[in-house]
């Protein structure tokens, strides 16, 4: 019996914030996490051209090294 309850409240805890996230994007607002790499592409492609490797890139610039990777393709 508690186990209905719990589903029940969760179906309803996902309604609220689906509808809180659609509210949001009507409002024009930002959902998810802020994209971090992709305002430093061009960054990351200079640090390249100058010989840095992709750890150091990824160090300096306070960014994974799967972003740094991903930059350069």
């Amino acid at each position: 019996m508690l186990a209905v309850f719990a589903q029940f409240e969760r179906e309803l805890l996902v309604e609220r914030v689906r509808a809180g996230m659609a509210q949001a994007r009507k409002d024009g607002k930002a959902i998810g996490r802020p994209a971090t790499a992709r305002e430093k592409t061009e960054k990351i492609r200079e640090l390249f051209a100058q010989g840095l490797n992709k750890q150091e890139i990824a160090e300096r610039l306070g960014v994974g090294r799967a972003s740094v990777y991903r930059a350069l393709v």
